[in-house]
């Protein structure tokens, strides 16, 4: 059997698992993939479990993360092969679960082979007794393409999970946008950010439009804001409840980037929580390093090296066609403002000067034909956070509202955009904004002119209330080509409008296609833009 009819296969049972989940509580805690492992004489309840299936993550350079996360002190066990019979596995053991990464365990795999499916198996062994071992959890995924460059590439994106109270409701089919992407079969996808909502508690039932009544599963760390390192891991795992996710993750590598409700809203680090009661830790500090390291924890994501383990801004290249550039917009910001000033200086850094020097020499080195910037907000919209004491509007994003001349941190996006004005092929994916659009910047529309015209196109939320449309800045010329809102802000997802992106490559013209679609999988846009330079 040959590797693509393996992954149809695959596909095949999956959306067979996918139509038989739909009798509720099967939603949650259903296997994927799984087999039975059970030791004579041992009762279930000595077995480890694995709550949260397995994730693939990084892909890049013949290399991949194997992520998973038992219930208990367990070794993780690792078998991957390119044969789904396992006819000639590699064997890896892994390292052990333990409550200080609230046990989850990763593996790095190198030496993949490029341009094939590679199957893989995890389970937990019980470090005192080998016979004692959790169900093995199967899946697989496709490496990046070989150097020819003839394999087509397919992405998606979005961002913005369980928000605004709106969680997993198994009575509506849990978050049913993952399935849907699982359907159309990428090669992997981007969260944008937002992964958590660790400052929107999660209740029983909602009222959404319409007197509709929306119930969550809920548990003990996703019913109050996020404080303790406890409440902010428990978020994450909430998310990894719902099967249409773990049936995705066992499938679909992914690349997660952050923003700021992984620690509470709207934050930098001079957010103030002081008139906030919900917070008996006010500690802006604490919150951000617990929130931290529980994103961390739970990310199918490479630390980026020793001196700086916790870099969440990266480059993931994919074969010839395609580098993509995963922005930390939350990091190195300074306070939200006024943003007007004059200068550059760090209360107007958005990216920090480190992180866009970064941005600039990779954009500048990379060879692939496209170079996608994956950023966790959009540039052109009005993102307010209330007003300050003297009563002016203070920005969330990069956009001021004084549709002028580049102030505040409009003048680092200046620098950057005047700085890769010569190459070709850059395109921009975001979220946050929780609806999906289509930008496109023009500097002959626009009130700073030095740059080439360019997309970003807008997806999310996955899972959320569905809010805008927002305004642009004319600073940097945008034309909302297309967008697609709700007129009820903070409509549930019973109304439909959850969006994800995808790309698609196309290896002999080099023309990318860009296409949002609904949580149905139905198509709302399209936009192929030409290659440039080949």
């Amino acid at each position: 059997m040959t590797s693509s009819q393996s992954r149809r296969t695959f596909l095949a049972q999956g959306g067979a698992l996918a139509g038989s989940s739909a009798l509720g509580g099967a939603l949650l805690l259903g296997g994927c993939g799984g087999s039975s492992h059970a030791a004579i004489g041992v009762s279930d309840s000595e077995r480890p479990k694995m709550p949260s299936g397995i994730q693939f993550g990084d892909i890049t350079d013949q290399r991949a993360i194997i992520w998973s996360r038992s219930d208990r002190t367990a070794q993780m066990i690792v078998e991957y092969d390119t044969s789904e019979r396992f006819s000639n596995a590699s064997r890896i053991v892994g390292p052990t679960a333990t409550d200080a990464t609230d046990f989850t365990t990763r593996v790095d795999l190198g030496g993949l082979p490029v341009g094939q499916t590679v199957f893989v198996r995890v389970r937990y062994v019980d470090p005192n007794n080998a016979k004692i071992e959790s169900e093995t959890v199967s899946g697989q995924f496709r490496t990046t393409p070989a150097a020819d460059g003839t394999r087509a590439v397919r992405f998606h994106w979005s961002g913005d999970q369980c928000g605004q109270g709106w969680g997993i409701n198994t009575d509506f089919g849990g978050m049913k946008i993952y399935e849907a992407m699982r359907l159309r079969d990428p090669d992997f996808f981007i969260h944008n950010g937002d992964t958590i909502y660790a400052d929107g508690p999660i209740l029983p039932q909602v009222t959404a439009e319409n007197g509709q009544v929306w119930r969550n599963v809920v548990t003990e760390e996703v019913s109050k804001v996020a404080e303790t390192l406890k409440e902010y891991r428990g978020r994450h795992a909430y998310n990894m409840l719902d099967a249409n996710f773990r049936k995705f993750a066992a499938q679909v590598p992914q690349i997660w980037q952050w923003d700021d409700h992984e620690v509470t809203n709207n934050y930098s680090a001079a957010k103030d929580l002081s008139g906030d009661a919900r917070y008996t830790e006010k500690n802006i500090a604490t919150l951000t390093t617990r929130g931290r390291r529980a994103f961390l924890e739970y990310a199918p994501m490479r630390y980026y090296k020793q001196s700086e383990p916790q870099r969440i801004y990266r480059t993931i290249s994919h074969g010839p066609l395609l580098d993509v550039f995963v922005l930390d917009m939350r990091s190195y910001r300074g306070p939200n403002s006024a943003n007007l000033q004059t200068g550059e200086d760090a209360s107007s850094a958005f990216l920090g000067s480190a992180q866009v020097e970064w941005l600039i020499a990779g954009l500048k080195a990379s060879t692939a034909t496209w170079k996608v910037i994956s950023a966790d907000m959009p540039i052109g919209l009005n993102v307010g956070d209330g007003k300050n004491a003297r009563g002016e509007d203070v920005w969330e994003a990069i956009a001021n509202g004084n549709d002028g001349v580049p102030l505040g941190r409009e003048l680092e996006m200046a620098r950057l955009l005047s700085s890769i004005k010569a190459i070709p092929n850059v395109v921009w994916i975001t979220t946050d904004v929780h609806y999906c659009a289509a930008h496109y910047y023009d500097p002959a529309q626009a009130r700073f002119t030095n740059f080439s015209p360019f997309w970003e196109f807008v997806a999310g939320p996955m899972n959320a209330g569905a809010f805008g449309p927002g305004v642009l800045d004319k600073t940097f010329g945008p034309t909302a080509v297309f967008s697609k809102s709700p007129l009820i802000q903070n409509s549930s997802p019973f109304a439909g409008y959850q969006f994800f992106g995808e790309v698609n490559i196309d290896p002999r013209s080099k023309a990318m296609k860009v296409e949002l679609f609904n949580l149905d999988g139905v198509s709302q846009f399209a936009q192929t833009l030409p290659a440039a330079g080949v």
